[in-house]
């Protein structure tokens, strides 16, 4: 490969790197503060690698200060695909601190040993869960496919400021935001729903016996009747996961074909 070739290929290559390297940064699985810095580069470099000699080696770049642009570009693609996989994991931890909430554990939040941040009990407890399920159907996988077959619909030359521009970006990204939320209430709605019950039945008791001291025994049974109902509904966690990890591959392709055109 003479020097020509070599300064034509590497700002390319580059290009395709940022995409691939924000994309780990962010996305779940990859992004653990347990998966090693020197593994997320090396495997960001090879993933390039790949993608380049697939069909990088045809496309050339400018060479100019707008460069720089077009690393923001990419890094910024890479980010907005990363953080869709991130949403859709964040609705478990979001749904948990529902139900701590009503059970009485938000007081005690641990520490998430994947992000280093305050998580509390339930949804870090059933953010494992999903974590484990998700690496035992291959979405690990399907997050590599994601990454790489994205230069078919968003190649390097696309318009992703044109969308910021036009609102169109935006708009996708709150309904993004608005649908996870949503899918927060929905999963935490049985145990909610029954908890709030219990609170109206030590109410009751509270007027119909006063020698009952409810803020004593209220906390146990609540955390009773909560726990008692996970362990009920823990067999349909697999398809309550099964159907996030749908509409997460789903809402990456939705934003694809929204930065982009299908291949």
């Amino acid at each position: 490969m003479d020097m020509e070739t070599l300064l034509q290929s590497f700002p390319v290559f580059l290009l395709i790197f940022c995409r691939i390297t924000s994309f780990f940064v962010v996305v779940p699985v990859f992004s653990s503060r347990s998966v090693p810095m020197q593994f997320k580069i090396g495997l960001s470099f090879f993933v390039a690698m790949v993608v380049y000699s697939s069909g990088g080696t045809s496309i050339t770049v400018p060479q100019d200060l707008t460069y720089i642009i077009l690393i923001i570009r990419e890094v910024l693609i890479g980010l907005l695909l990363g953080f869709l996989g991130y949403l859709m994991f964040m609705t478990i931890q979001a749904a948990g601190s529902f139900i701590d909430i009503q059970i009485g554990f938000a007081i005690a939040n641990v520490i998430d040993p994947m992000t280093g941040s305050s998580a509390p009990i339930f949804g870090n407890f059933k953010y494992m869960i999903a974590l484990t399920m998700f690496v035992i159907m291959n979405g690990h996988h399907y997050l590599l496919d994601a990454i790489i077959y994205s230069y078919n619909w968003v190649p390097i030359d696309n318009t992703i400021f044109v969308k910021m521009l036009d609102g169109s970006l935006s708009d996708f990204l709150v309904r993004s935001f608005a649908q996870s939320f949503m899918l927060a209430f929905q999963m935490s709605a049985p145990l909610v729903t029954a908890l709030f019950l219990t609170d109206i039945g030590l109410a009751f008791l509270a007027r119909t016996a006063p020698q009952f001291n409810v803020f004593v025994i209220g906390v146990p049974i609540k955390i009773i009747v909560g726990l008692s109902l996970f362990l009920v509904l823990m067999p349909s966690l697999a398809f309550l996961f099964q159907n996030l990890y749908d509409i997460m591959f789903e809402s990456m392709q939705n934003l694809l074909g929204l930065l982009g055109k299908s291949p």
